[in-house]
Parts: structure tokens; C-alpha cells; sequence
């Protein structure tokens, strides 16, 4: 199996929730946090062969990209996940299969009847009136 090749950039693009890469061949792609958070390559998204679906992610940010020698990043996403490494073969195979990987996330979110949309974090104040 053919090495994945080096990726050379990465540029988080906040405002647009989008994760800029590229790689040493000259490809770049433009992933989606929400992408990069709902397939995450961590054991608990995975759950060791029996994948859990993610949910709610709509809005999902990055907060830090931390490397991981010279072959990964480990991503910490606003919603406190930070367990998947993502490395340069991981990043390639998302921005080559996303279409795919996509579709996939969205039928498998109709048949549990979930939803991307973030859940609301509501506070309730009481008044002595």
C-alpha cells in the first residue's frame, strides 16, 4: 500500500469552521470540522469496531492543533474531544473519500433519527417578583 503524502500546511479557517490542508504533491482539501470531529479516528468514535455515531456537531470548532512528531496532529475540538491522532495518511484519506464519508455520516445520522444541529444550552433565572 502506497504511503500517503506529507502534509506541508495546515490552515484553520475559524469564522468558516474549515481545516486547510496540503499536502507535498501540491493537492489541498478543504475539511469540515464537523467532518474531522464526527469521523474521528479515536477509539471513541470507533468504539473498537463498532462505531459510535456522533451527533449535534453542526457547530463544532477547532481550538488547537497540536503535532505530533512528524506524522500526525492531534486536533482539540471546542466540544472537549481530543483523543483521535490525526495522521497524514488519516488527512489524506479524508480529503480524497469526504464525499463518501459524508454521505455516509448523514445516512447512518437519518436512520438513528439524529440531528447535526447543536443541542441549546439553556439557562433558567428566576425573578422574586
Amino acid at each position: 500500500m502506497r504511503q500517503a503524502p506529507k502534509v506541508t500546511k495546515l490552515k484553520l479557517k475559524r469564522k468558516s469552521r474549515v481545516l486547510e490542508v496540503a499536502f507535498e504533491t501540491g493537492e489541498t482539501a478543504q475539511l469540515a470540522c464537523e467532518l474531522l470531529r464526527v469521523c474521528s479516528p479515536s477509539a471513541e468514535v470507533h468504539g473498537h469496531g463498532n462505531p459510535q455515531l456522533v451527533t449535534n456537531k453542526r457547530e463544532v470548532n477547532i481550538n488547537k492543533i497540536e503535532p505530533v512528531g512528524k506524522y500526525a496532529v492531534k486536533l482539540v475540538f471546542d466540544d472537549g474531544h481530543d483523543s483521535g491522532l490525526y495522521s497524514w495518511d488519516v488527512l489524506y484519506s479524508f480529503a480524497m473519500n469526504q464525499g463518501q464519508m459524508w454521505e455516509e455520516y448523514l445516512t447512518r445520522l437519518k436512520a438513528a433519527k439524529g440531528s447535526r444541529e447543536p443541542l441549546l444550552d439553556v439557562k433558567i433565572h428566576y425573578s422574586d417578583k
